[in-house]
C-alpha cells in the first residue's frame, strides 16, 4: 500500500522519531530557517510518529544512538548534544509515551505540539532525560511556556491520542513514508532526510554514520515552497 501524506497550505507534515538524530537535525534547522525568514506565522509544523521501536519491531539500541552523536553534533553543533549522561538504567526504553504527548498536544494546536515535540528532542538529546517517563515529559511542556501541563496530563492519562499514534505508525510502514525524518509539502513534493546523504562504517550500533553530502540550505527552499 502507497500513502502520500496531504497536509494543509502553510503545513509541513513530518515524519519522525524523538530517537533519530537525523531528525533533531531537521527539526532544529526547520524552526532555525522558518524563524530567520519570517515564517513563523505562515508555516507550521504538524509532527506525526514514524515510531522505528514498532516498525523495527525492538526498542532503539543505544549504541546507534551513541555512535551517532559525534558525527551528527558536529553538522548542527546548536540543536544540542551530549553523550548520555544519566544513570544507565535512566536511558529511555521506548519514545512512545513522548510520540504520543506530542500527538495529545494537538488539541491545543500546533504551536503547542510542535514546541512539545522541539522541548523533548532537547530533553532527550542535549539534556540526558528520560522522555519515556510522564514527569520528564510533563516537565518538558512546562518548559515551553505554551503547553497547557494540565490539560496534557488529562490527556496522557485517559489515553486520547493513543489511536491517533497507532494510526500514524500504520502510515509510516507503508510505502509512501521512507524515513525519520520525512517531510510533505502542501505542493505535493516530499523530502527524505533532506540535504544529507548518509551511509555507514560497519552495522548499526557497531559502526559510526558516514555523512558523504550535507546542505543546510536545502531549507529555505522547503520553506518557501511550504508557504507559497
Amino acid at each position: 500500500m502507497t500513502t502520500t501524506p496531504s497536509p494543509e497550505p502553510g503545513t509541513i507534515i513530518i515524519f519522525s522519531d524523538i530517537w533519530c538524530s537525523f531528525a533533531h537535525i531537521a527539526v532544529h534547522r526547520l524552526h532555525l530557517t522558518r524563524e530567520r525568514l519570517g515564517l513563523t506565522g505562515r508555516v507550521r509544523f504538524d509532527h506525526h510518529a514514524f515510531p522505528l521501536e514498532l516498525l523495527n519491531e525492538a526498542p532503539s539500541p543505544r549504541p546507534g544512538t551513541d555512535s551517532e552523536v559525534a558525527r551528527m553534533a558536529s553538522l548542527e553543533p546548536g540543536a544540542g548534544w551530549q553523550l548520555w549522561q544519566a544513570k544507565d538504567w535512566l536511558y529511555p526504553s521506548t519514545t512512545l509515551p513522548a510520540l504520543e504527548a506530542v500527538q495529545a498536544a494537538k488539541e491545543q494546536g500546533l504551536t503547542a505540539s510542535e514546541q512539545l515535540d522541539l522541548a523533548l528532542r532537547r530533553a532527550f538529546w542535549a539534556e540526558s532525560r528520560c522522555i519515556s517517563h510522564r514527569k520528564v515529559i510533563l516537565d518538558a511542556a512546562a518548559s515551553t511556556g505554551v503547553v497547557d501541563v494540565a490539560a496534557l496530563a488529562a490527556a496522557l492519562d485517559d489515553g486520547r491520542a493513543r489511536a491517533t499514534l497507532s494510526g500514524q505508525a500504520a502510515v509510516a510502514a507503508a510505502d509512501g513514508v521512507n524515513c525519520s525524518p520525512h517531510l510533505f509539502l502542501p505542493d505535493g513534493t516530499d523530502h527524505a532526510n533532506p540535504g544529507i546523504e548518509v551511509g555507514w562504517a560497519g552495522g548499526y550500533g557497531i559502526g559510526w554514520p558516514v555523512v558523504s553530502y550535507d546542505d543546510p540550505s536545502v531549507y529555505e527552499d522547503i520553506l518557501k515552497r511550504a508557504a507559497a
